[in-house]
């Protein structure tokens, strides 16, 4: 008897051992224990990569596209943006974008990144980090739309509406999809930024453009490009970049993310090569400008549905991106005769437009025909995806024509948006800076 209640003695030192143990463990340490150090490492570097996209990917991009006489002032726009971007986004846009609040808009409580700690998490990476990651986004959005004004806009006027249209624009539509809001509720697929990203930069793009009127000699004085080795440069930094923007939207060092980084470069590759060869054979000669504006229709355009598609989905993708985004320059360009400098609308505005609704149609969770599903229902789904896919269209689009408009004309009254003619002529290098970009003695 007294060897059994010893047994039993024993047995519940070892159970209240073992519990004790198991709430030790880092299993049931807190969030510190729920880090993924994993995770952490490859958002790390995504957040890097993002980055590299604008500075210096989009500003040696952009700057190559422009006049001699304007390439310093595009450069720094891009520096510029960058920092006041930054400095807004920890005072108020994070807090807008990703805190809790309503449908429509997050709230105030992580102003200043109040309760980001060390050991704060989002998910499985510490919450510094995915604030960080998404403040890269929120730089390199506003620095898109440089290209529907280059060489036109007073530098004041584009530091007060870049930060104007980040708190008004870009933080609530970000909360809409990706921060628990409307459209992140009925189920929208945006992966890494078709709506958020592109389509808003776009359409901001073609108002901007619209508002301040077309460059002196447009379209009749030709406005070729100053250094297309620069372009290229800077198209092949966006072409890396972009590994980081839509591989690290997955958040995690997992098969989405390498799913993303695949259908990313087969898209890009397949939307250079479709523009070059459908210019070869418009025009009888391929050109380094239109290989690269293809590579970044296809990147646009694979973004929303990256995270949702397989690698012969980005295929398609990337050629309808080629032949769709050309045809839109021309019709932008000869047609309308719409001065969006650097072509900001015809290839992210109707990319993301395209990328987001191609979204609902490849995607797995739509292609019902193709995963097992009836044939009816797998449309039904599809349907009803593209229903909600062409809603989160139609609401960035109409919201960003509507708030930048305003803005524009707010920016007006303060301070004028364009630079006198005689500014223009001399080229904003000089006028606005003081500088040149090229000194040959």
């Amino acid at each position: 008897m007294k060897n059994l209640r010893s047994q039993i003695s024993n047995l519940k030192l070892l159970i209240v051992a073992a519990v004790i143990t198991l709430f030790a463990s880092p299993a049931f340490a807190g969030e510190a224990a729920a880090l993924d150090s994993g995770d952490t490492a490859w958002i790390l570097v995504a957040t890097a990569l993002v980055l590299f996209m604008t500075l210096p990917g989009l500003a040696l991009f952009y700057g190559g596209l422009v006049r001699t006489k304007n390439v310093l002032s595009v450069l720094l726009q891009c520096f510029a943006i960058s920092g006041i971007v930054t400095v807004l986004w920890l005072v108020i846009g994070y807090s807008i974008a990703f805190s809790d609040g309503n449908a429509f808009t997050g709230g105030l409580s992580k102003m200043f990144f109040a309760g980001i700690m060390e050991g704060t998490l989002r998910g499985t990476i510490p919450e510094s980090l995915f604030a960080l990651f998404q403040m890269t986004f929120a730089i390199i959005t506003p620095a898109l739309i440089i290209g529907g004004f280059a060489e036109r806009m007073k530098f004041s006027s584009i530091l007060l509406f870049s930060a104007l249209w980040l708190l008004v624009v870009y933080s609530p539509i970000a909360h809409w999809v990706w921060g628990g809001g409307w459209l992140q509720q009925m189920g929208l697929l945006d992966f890494a930024g078709g709506t958020v990203v592109h389509i808003s930069a776009g359409v901001a793009s073609l108002v901007a453009a619209l508002v301040l009127g077309r460059r002196d000699g447009f379209p009749h004085t030709s406005m070729p490009p100053h250094n297309m080795t620069m372009t290229v440069k800077g198209a092949g930094m966006l072409w890396i970049g972009w590994f980081g923007f839509n591989g690290g939207s997955a958040l995690a060092a997992n098969g989405d993310a390498a799913m993303a980084m695949l259908v990313t470069h087969i898209a890009a590759a397949a939307g250079a090569m479709t523009w070059m060869f459908y210019e070869w054979k418009k025009f009888g000669k391929p050109t380094a400008l239109g290989t690269v504006t293809g590579m970044v229709a296809g990147l646009g355009t694979i973004t929303p549905a990256s995270g949702f598609v397989g690698p012969a989905a980005a295929l398609v993708i990337g050629i309808i991106a080629g032949l769709l985004c050309f045809n839109a320059v021309l019709f932008m360009k000869t047609v309308l005769k719409v001065d969006d400098s650097l072509d900001v609308f015809p290839v992210h505005g109707v990319g993301g437009i395209t990328g987001t609704m191609l979204a609902g149609v490849f995607a797995s969770t739509g292609l019902g025909i193709f995963s097992g599903q009836g044939f009816a229902e797998g449309i039904s789904t599809m349907s009803s995806q593209l229903y909600v896919q062409f809603i989160g269209v139609a609401a960035t689009a109409g919201y960003t024509a509507v708030a930048t408009f305003v803005i524009l004309k707010a920016v007006n009254a303060i301070t004028a948006l364009r630079v006198c003619k005689e500014c223009e002529v001399e080229g904003l290098d000089v006028y606005g800076h003081g500088e040149q970009g090229y000194i040959l003695n």
